[in-house]
């Protein structure tokens, strides 16, 4: 594709392409007249609940069912043995295939825990009950006999010798011996180069924490064989396929259904052992089986995110250029294979690892160890981000152990945008960008020379002040086939039916502008269809930061086929030849008049015209299917100021400014809230965020008693400026923004609490930055200055 769609033409009025349109959904929300999960009942329901393992690893003795089974409101306890006898087959697992070609071991996942348990949440069975009380009195005088076996709950312990093996399948607990990377040609570099930055770097395991819990309904009807799953996910398409390949059933007998959906990002695209046995309940009772996870059940129960372990080299000859990188380190599955679970810290590192920085060679090598402990699955960015924090770390301390100004270094190893098309290492192909304007501008943003009085007065606090910068680049994933349907309703609005899912990013506007601009259509008769598995002839969901690439552009060529169609119903009714019929602004024309009829129009006449010629279509309604297109690369920076008491540890993030180049801003305001988002998830993990177990496999930050989210008044303005540079690779120019705000702020926030304490001598600090870890750093560096 040589070049993006002229979005000049999309861009009249109000509601165009480029407009900062108000969430279509929001004054609904606001006022929660929302549709969740929970907030559905259907009638004659029946409520589940799950009994968890309390041990993290053990073997799983027969379960005592009978006093359970005579408690009040007690219909059904189901089992492993019983979903077996019924066919249920083993949960989905994603393969690979290790660095000597060999695929890699998959470890067949009951849908309840069968002979073992592996980690702290699993679950053992689940009751169903009138109530949701009932069903959790029951569960509470379970008992499960495990008799306990050592644990392991870290990827590098999980790959020493002698550690508890937690799969037969799965010798030494590796699942993925991961390479990239040619090490002859990469040794060779770093043989050459005056100088080798070096660091270790641990990207810390979080708990997801969407606003809204894991919930479903299911349902079976005898009459036709068919399921039907209500639940919060990120795409009914992909999930209905998962569903079905659990049940052994064709995808046909399988419908999802989505409502409003509070928050995922990444968790909910699995497939949950829940979801299954609440449809094998529903077949088996006849009746409605709902359940909704308690917060600390999520806690455990949801896909982690996150948690490798790294050493990350940098190769650099004398003048500062980069020579070669080299990633090696674990990636910590879980108990089990999740969603994408050996992508973070694999492929997408590989891809997303050298940044907006001309690096000649990388390379990456990772071992994936299952350990016990809950499953970690994608997780905003599952890669992205940390990909950008390991080098702007790498960036930030080999410009200080040469010697030179780590904006220099920046400036001297940038890809330039003459070098566009550029292939970096990964065989990614950079189709365009401006990394040395956006740092730039960046700088200005911040006020960066400006600092040094801001320094002073925190100084006459007794603080100590902090700046950092976090210049990143993202690769978006692949755009698979999506489906782009247009359909003309009887009440004269018009429906969009796509098959991402809008889970908090707020589609309805943009796809409404997109639509609008296209087809002339007003704003708000325009509606959005995404939730519905019946609906779709394909769909990608939503994940990667490309929704408005695959829905945005099969809209556009959806539209394309309406004003097709439209010409030559145009033309009958209007009694011309359809080559004298053109199109603009919701109105077909006869060139040189003005005689027409709008698109409205057209389409409630043609529903109710007789006598049509045969060769004439019998409605302007489209379903069509957009074939997908390549990554984007959104990019930008991020300049974060901290400020932290030396008394106490405690850490304040007191500046924030970034400047992005996102390609074309569909909706500005949307780019922006997306941006937030991303910044506030960054934040936390960097300071606050981490999933502690003791030795026995337990966690110890099982809810927001003990586990740190940030909150509005941790957080200051975040200053958000664009440098657009529309991307080349789809029609709309478009690059994607939900994960970069991670992929930014991670590093800016690190290196600006590093800057912070040098004055100590402190020249790195991993995550999580606690206040406890910050003061035990100080007080270390204080204790070496002392004695040296």
């Amino acid at each position: 594709m040589d070049l993006p769609l002229d979005v000049t033409s999309l861009s009249e009025g109000k509601f165009a392409v480029g407009q900062p349109v108000a969430r279509k959904e929001d004054p609904v929300l606001l006022r929660g007249e929302g549709r969740y999960t929970d907030d559905l009942s259907l009638p004659d329901q029946l409520h589940a609940v799950m009994l968890r393992s309390p041990i993290a690893h053990g073997v799983l003795g027969p379960l005592d069912l009978d006093e359970a089974r005579s408690m009040p409101g007690v219909v059904a306890i189901v089992t492993a043995a019983e979903l077996a006898a019924a066919g249920i087959r083993t949960m989905p697992a994603a393969t690979g295939k290790n660095r000597d070609g060999s695929s890699t071991p998959r470890p067949a996942q009951s849908t309840l825990a069968t002979g073992r348990v592996r980690y702290v949440g699993e679950p053992i069975a689940m009751i169903v009950a009138a109530s949701a009380a009932e069903a959790r009195d029951a569960a509470e005088v379970i008992l499960p006999e495990i008799e306990a076996l050592p644990a392991v709950t870290t990827a590098s312990e999980a790959a020493a010798p002698g550690a508890p093996l937690l799969h037969e399948a799965a010798p030494g607990n590796l699942c993925l011996d991961f390479h990239y990377g040619d090490t002859d040609k990469v040794a060779a570099a770093f043989a050459a180069a005056t100088h080798v930055t070096r660091l270790s770097l641990r990207n810390n395991r979080v708990v997801v924490c969407p606003m809204e819990p894991r919930s479903a309904i299911g349902e079976y009807d005898a009459a036709t064989g068919r399921f039907v799953l209500r639940l919060g996910c990120q795409g009914v398409f992909g999930q209905r396929a998962l569903i079905a390949s659990v049940l052994g059933v064709p995808v046909e007998k399988v419908r999802v259904l989505t409502g409003n959906v509070g928050g995922s990002f990444g968790m909910k695209a699995s497939c949950y052992p829940e979801y299954i046995c609440l449809l094998h309940a529903a077949r088996l009772l006849g009746r409605p089986v709902r359940w909704t996870d308690a917060r600390t059940e999520s806690f455990l129960s949801d896909s982690h995110g996150r948690d490798h372990e790294m050493i990350c080299e940098l190769a650099l000859a004398a003048d500062g250029r980069f020579l070669a990188l080299r990633v090696t380190g674990y990636g910590n599955l879980g108990a089990w294979l999740s969603n994408a679970t050996t992508i973070p810290p694999t492929l997408n590192t590989v891809k997303n690892i050298i940044g907006v920085y001309a690096t000649p060679l990388v390379e990456v090598s990772t071992r994936c160890l299952f350990s016990n402990t809950t499953p970690v699955g994608a997780y905003r960015g599952a890669g992205r981000p940390e990909g950008n924090y390991y080098m702007e770390r790498l960036v930030e301390t080999a410009a200080r152990e040469m010697g030179i100004d780590s904006l220099e270094l920046r400036r001297r190893n940038h890809i330039r945008p003459g070098q566009m098309p550029y292939r970096a290492p990964s065989g990614m192909v950079y189709d365009d960008g401006d990394f040395p304007t956006v740092l730039a501008k960046a700088l200005r943003a911040a006020d960066w020379s400006g600092y040094a009085a801001r320094q002073a007065e925190s100084e006459s606090r007794g603080r100590l002040r902090g700046r950092g910068v976090g210049q990143y680049l993202e690769v978006t994933a692949d755009a698979g086939n999506e489906m782009g349907g247009i359909r003309f309703e009887p009440d004269g609005s018009v429906t969009i039916i796509t098959g991402t899912l809008d889970y908090g990013q707020g589609h309805a506007s943009p796809f409404a502008q997109v639509l609008a601009g296209r087809l002339g259509i007003p704003f708000d008769r325009i509606r959005l269809l995404q939730g519905d598995s019946d609906e779709m002839l394909a769909g990608g969901g939503t994940g990667g930061s490309r929704s408005m690439m695959q829905s945005g552009g099969a809209i556009l060529e959806a539209s394309d086929l309406v004003v097709e169609r439209g010409k030559r119903l145009a033309a009958h009714r209007l009694e011309v030849d359809a080559a004298d019929v053109e199109f603009h602004r919701g109105r077909f024309t006869v060139v040189g008049t003005d005689i027409g009829v709008s698109i409205l129009d057209l389409a409630s006449w043609v529903r109710s015209a007789e006598n049509l010629p045969e060769d004439l279509p019998r409605t302007l309604d489209v379903s069509h299917v957009f074939k997908g297109v390549p990554s984007a690369f959104p990019n930008g920076c991020h300049i974060a100021e901290v400020e932290v008491d030396p008394e106490t540890g405690i850490v304040e993030l007191v500046r924030y400014a970034t400047v992005n180049d996102f390609g074309v801003l569909v909706n500005p305001m949307l780019v922006a809230g997306q941006a937030h988002g991303g910044i506030a998830q960054g934040f936390g993990q960097a300071l606050m965020e981490r999933v502690n177990y003791d030795e026995a496999g337990q966690p110890l930050t099982g809810s927001y008693m003990d586990y740190g989210l940030p909150r509005a008044g941790d957080l200051p303005d975040f200053g958000f400026e664009s440098h657009p540079v529309p991307a080349r690779t789809n029609p709309l120019g478009v690059k994607g923004c939900g994960e970069a705000g991670c992929a930014g702020s991670l590093p800016a926030v690190v290196n600006a609490l590093v800057d912070a304490l040098s004055v100590f001598g402190v020249t790195h600090i991993d995550m999580p930055a606690t206040p406890e870890r910050v003061w035990q750093a100080i007080a270390d560096a204080r204790g070496l200055q002392r004695t040296g």
